[in-house]
């Protein structure tokens, strides 16, 4: 018996049970897609983001920050916005702006799995509903019918019992096997979304609270006036300026 025949026979239930089998593979499909590296964290934003706080350009990585798409690009303008607006913030309150908009990202990067999730919990459940719904028709069939009909009519029902089970059972094991996958996928990225956002905050608040280097003076020519070229002045002889 073709595949179509036997799962038409599951009544119902099928239609739910199909659409949520159609929307676990788009989610599959995206996941797969958009939960990646390049959207998290990306060498070439670490490599200019680094070499932008050395020379203390915060106004260009705020703006290159802006121009990028990954986590930790936001996570850092986040933080570059607050820095250049609060010129007086304290590495504590620096430190707490750039903890609360990671946790923000690395929420976003989290939840979106969770659909994936519910697809494997709720289709068994439904696949569920649908045995209990063939159960009560047999036994309302069995009850109208005739006895010589008895066969056919536990068949029917027992049919539409057994493939609504299989088939929320078959949905609901692949999500959770694909969000346990997408799951263990996430928490890598998220371990490295903490790594490249720890360092680059520290780096940013260490250039921000390091001193500029001191101006040196132009060192004076050797017959400058006051100068005595081989010679050198001691205590008594600094002329003193008059008050």
């Amino acid at each position: 018996m073709p595949l179509i025949e036997i799962l038409g026979q599951g009544g119902v239930m099928m239609i739910p049970l199909a659409l949520m089998a159609l929307l676990a593979l788009i989610l599959i499909a995206l996941y797969t897609l958009t939960i990646r590296r390049a959207a998290v964290v990306t060498n070439r934003f670490m490599n200019a983001a680094d070499g932008m706080l050395r020379k203390k350009d915060f106004m260009g990585l705020l703006s290159y920050s802006h121009r990028r798409s990954e986590m930790v690009a936001r996570l850092t303008s986040r933080t570059l916005q607050f820095v250049t607006e609060n010129p007086g913030a304290t590495t504590t309150e620096v430190r707490d702006v750039a903890e609360t908009e990671g946790s923000r990202q690395a929420s976003i990067l989290a939840q979106r799995i969770n659909w994936l999730g519910d697809i494997g919990a709720i289709a068994p459940m439904l696949g569920l509903l649908g045995t209990v719904i063939g159960m009560i028709k047999s036994f309302m069939l069995i009850s109208q019918g005739s006895v010589g009909n008895l066969p056919m009519l536990l068949a029917n029902g027992v049919s539409e019992a057994l493939v609504t089970t299989a088939s929320g059972l078959v949905i609901g094991i692949t999500a959770m096997v694909f969000h346990s996958f997408f799951k263990g996928r996430v928490n890598r990225l998220l371990s490295e979304f903490e790594a490249a956002s720890t360092h680059l905050i520290n780096l940013l608040i260490s250039q921000a609270k390091a001193p500029r280097p001191p101006i040196q003076a132009a060192p004076q020519p050797a017959n400058a006036p006051g100068l005595v070229s081989g010679e050198m002045y001691g205590p008594q002889d600094v002329v003193m300026p008059q008050e």
